[in-house]
């Protein structure tokens, strides 16, 4: 099966290295990431950064076990799966985050992901349900952040 991939784009009020630091946080990702129950890194790791892994739950139920790949703050992370719900046979993540100025951050969410068979068949269904989830974690982070700004 080909891979499906999809982006989302937004852009905040905010600095991106707060924008950064904000999103990779695992103490904090609860607070903005409404399409999760659960997100923890895992093995004792206390910090997201290169060989990172951490385990997700979305409210559906499913989990998933990533590694970070790449890790560049203030501009880009990476993730791959590494286990994950069996209808995915690949899922990588990207987040890139463009400083447009001093307090303007465009945040770049990339998914590429292949599912396996029989899940395959309904990818031109499964991909637009997660592009519309991504979309939605996009402005609740931007509420979020931008609401803490203000009442700073």
């Amino acid at each position: 099966m080909a891979s499906l991939k999809f982006t989302e784009s937004i852009t905040i009020r905010e600095a991106a290295e707060k924008v950064f630091d904000y999103t990779q946080d695992y103490d904090k990702r609860l607070s903005w990431d409404t399409f999760l129950k659960r997100a923890e890194l895992t093995n004792g790791a206390v910090k997201a950064k290169n060989g990172v892994k951490a385990y997700c739950v979305a409210h559906n139920g499913l989990g998933m076990e990533t590694e970070y790949v790449s890790f560049n703050r203030p501009k880009v992370t990476a993730v791959k799966m590494t286990k994950g719900p069996f209808m995915f046979s690949s899922f990588l993540g990207s987040w890139t985050f463009k400083k447009i100025d001093q307090n303007e951050t465009e945040v770049i969410f990339l998914y590429s992901f292949s599912l396996r068979f029989p899940f395959s068949i309904a990818g031109k269904f499964i991909k637009p349900n997660l592009q519309k989830n991504v979309k939605q974690r996009l402005l609740d982070l931007k509420h979020c952040l931008e609401k803490k700004s203000m009442e700073a």
